[in-house]
């Protein structure tokens, strides 16, 4: 059975852009109430100056109270999306203590600490989506890090899912997707990156935010989903 986001109360927590600004379009496309909420509001507010049906909310996933304080603001709500992420890249002798905890803190801590706090909020036959992440299936030195707070975001998905059940609880896993997250190597070495990648995995391209997205909006509608982490990678795994 396929639910409808039609009139839905959703909350995506994440940046306003990349995937999270591609999953919040989506749903509202979808016809859902979209509140956003990151440690940025004011950049969330511009970002989505010009969408209607789109509000703009504080939350720090590293503050507990910060997420409290979110959940009597918002009230009731039918779906939850945390997408965001703080990676912590390097080997492992190059590894910051700080940076691990920051990742461990922003994908799993915090969705945990959401769960707790909003999970008494949704309604029935809502659900929650989390994030995950290639790294924890496709192990590769300098990941380390990544690898381990992917992992342990899927087996999040997996707990959750039965302590909240039937509250639906699952988890997206991107590959290598076209978003500002590879700015960073700078145009050429991006280019170089991507080319090499599409010329790997058995799709042969690079994903993008929108192949996420509708991964999102599958697992919050498929109303026979839950405990289970959506690869949605090009199947780079199998490279």
């Amino acid at each position: 059975m396929t639910g409808t986001l039609e009139e839905k109360a959703v909350l995506v927590v994440g940046r306003g852009g990349g995937i999270a600004g591609a999953v919040t379009m989506a749903v509202r496309a979808a016809g859902a109430i979209v509140t956003v909420a990151g440690r940025n509001q004011q950049g969330l507010k511009e970002a989505y100056a010009d969408e209607p049906g789109i509000t703009a909310e504080y939350v720090d996933l590293t503050d507990e109270a910060s997420i409290a304080a979110l959940a009597e603001r918002i009230g009731s709500i039918d779906h939850i999306v945390s997408t965001a992420s703080a990676r912590a890249r390097g080997r492992l002798a190059d590894l910051d203590r700080d940076a691990v905890q920051l990742s461990f803190d922003t994908k799993v801590i915090g969705p945990l600490m959401l769960a707790k706090h909003l999970a008494p909020r949704i309604t029935e036959g809502g659900s929650f989506t989390l994030f995950s992440g290639v790294a924890a299936a496709k192990i590769a030195v300098g990941t380390l890090a990544v690898a381990i707070t992917n992992g342990a975001a899927d087996v999040l998905a997996r707990s959750l899912a039965l302590e909240l059940a039937p509250i639906r609880v699952n988890a997206v896993s991107p590959g290598v997707i076209d978003t500002g997250a590879w700015d960073a190597l700078g145009e050429q070495g991006k280019a170089d990156y991507f080319r090499d990648q599409s010329a790997r995995n058995p799709a042969r391209r690079i994903g993008n935010a929108d192949d996420i997205a509708q991964a999102v909006l599958f697992a919050m509608t498929n109303t026979f989903l839950t405990g289970t982490t959506l690869h949605v990678d090009g199947g780079e795994p199998l490279s």
